[in-house]
């Protein structure tokens, strides 16, 4: 590959009315992440030297995610919606400015690889003028097809209802992702009319152009689920399932054990170590992180959180942002972590919740136990130290701190700190009556007898 400058402009101005919702169609989510920021993240990791968006003017807040994911990204209205020509001139500025290659893409086409876009980008670099990203086509109807000469030209773009019976049997069919040299681009958009039924301006018209100004046009070919639009709900889920596979695939070939792969669900940037080992019907949110050799048990919830290596979490565990469990710890059964550090070797086994807390290396905490971490208006820490016990069903009331190898008895309610190695109790005193429940018996049956 030269080094060839490279801008990736993304057509994002559609409302998408199929998927019958208030929010913009590429807002919506696949792995965690919006169709718009799959998008932007693949052009940045492909090396994009520079962002463009193009928008309508009543979708600001689809400029606001571009700028999020990519805070330099240039944001581009387009007034009016003409056609995929016109959506493109609306960058004409960042074009003019621009010497290198141009990739056109769409913002609710969020599978594309890195590999493609380098395939494309390679086609420039070599004697293309433009190149166009197809696809063969199990079912080409609707399709635009794309029509090959010799030596890998293409002749012309002919969508479906103007095919002949001939060309409609051809299934390379057009995605309408496209790339450019720069120097030719405007002049070739710039040319593009809108004689036509619908009188918009179709950026495949610039193929014909092209060669009618003796400009080489070629196509690239990449399977065809990269270029799955989101246009409805069931294209939505159609896509989630289709990256769902990747990220799994890539889990497993880089050395983890997924039992029930299909029952495990990714976010976009899980990060999963060597020989780490998930169960099924495990869902990880956005920012997960586990090290070699950790387990997640089945049933369980992860989102905001690091699980270092040997660590064990789950069953039916649910970890939320700023959980981070230490080497061999082990997190059980119904426990929720939240903004919370557990310590090496230490055990949270069952029953319990620990928020905006820092447990210590090989303390142990009591099924029941429950860190009261807000009072209504702010968040409070509870800092238990290395070694400590906390029995079953205690409440620790923050802000408090359980000093290195203490004490504290189940069914406890602290709410002051406690010394390290000392013993804390903070419970009512047992009472007991010889013989009262049989009274008590008695007299209720008396009193229920009287009564009927």
């Amino acid at each position: 590959m030269s080094e060839r400058q490279f801008l990736a402009l993304i057509l994002a101005a559609g409302k998408g009315t199929r998927m019958k919702s208030t929010l913009p169609k590429v807002l919506h989510h696949i792995g965690g992440r919006s169709l718009l920021a799959h998008v932007l993240t693949l052009v940045c990791d492909a090396g994009a030297d520079q962002c463009g968006v193009v928008i309508a003017p009543d979708l600001s807040e689809v400029g606001d995610e571009a700028l999020r994911v990519n805070s330099g990204t240039l944001i581009f209205q387009q007034a009016k919606q003409l056609g995929t020509a016109n959506a493109v001139l609306a960058a004409r500025e960042a074009i003019s400015e621009f010497d290198g290659d141009v990739i056109v893409l769409y913002g609710d086409t969020p599978l594309i690889t890195n590999k493609t876009v380098s395939a494309m980008r390679q086609a420039l670099n070599a004697d293309a003028d433009i190149v166009v990203l197809g696809f063969n086509a199990q079912d080409p109807s609707g399709y635009g097809r794309l029509l090959m000469g010799a030596d890998d030209i293409l002749l012309a773009i002919r969508e479906d209802k103007d095919a002949s019976a001939a060309e409609q049997k051809v299934t390379f069919c057009n995605s309408g992702v496209m790339g450019f040299k720069s120097q030719s681009m405007l002049t070739l958009l710039e040319a593009i009319s809108n004689n036509n039924a619908a009188e918009e301006y179709y950026l495949t018209d610039a193929i014909e152009i092209a060669r009618s100004q003796g400009l080489k046009a070629t196509a690239i070919t990449c399977p065809e689920s990269e270029v799955l639009g989101v246009n409805s709900r069931a294209q939505l889920a159609e896509a989630e399932a289709i990256f769902q596979k990747r990220m799994r695939d890539g889990a497993m070939r880089n050395g983890a054990t997924l039992i029930d792969p299909a029952t495990v669900y990714f976010s976009s940037d899980t990060t999963i170590g060597r020989d780490v080992v998930i169960e099924p019907h495990v869902i990880f949110g956005p920012g997960v992180t586990i090290h070699d050799g950790a387990r997640i048990k089945g049933f369980s919830h992860l989102e905001g959180a690091n699980i270092a290596s040997g660590a064990t979490v789950g069953p039916y565990a649910r970890l939320r942002p700023g959980a981070d469990i230490g080497e061999n710890a082990k997190v059980g059964n119904f426990v929720e972590i939240k903004n919370a550090v557990i310590g090496d070797s230490a055990k949270v086994n069952h029953l319990s919740y620990v928020g905006d807390a820092e447990v210590g290396t090989s303390a142990n905490i009591g099924a029941g136990t429950i860190t009261c971490n807000y009072d209504g208006f702010r968040k409070h820490q509870t800092a238990i130290g290395a070694g400590a016990f906390i029995g079953s069903n205690t409440a620790l009331v923050a802000p408090v701190k359980i000093g290195d190898g203490a004490f504290v008895g189940s069914g406890s309610v602290i709410t002051s700190d406690v010394e390290p190695d000392a013993l804390a109790i903070a419970r009512g005193i047992q009472e007991i009556r010889p013989g009262w429940a049989a009274k008590f018996r008695a007299l209720m049956t008396r009193a229920k007898r009287k009564a009927s």
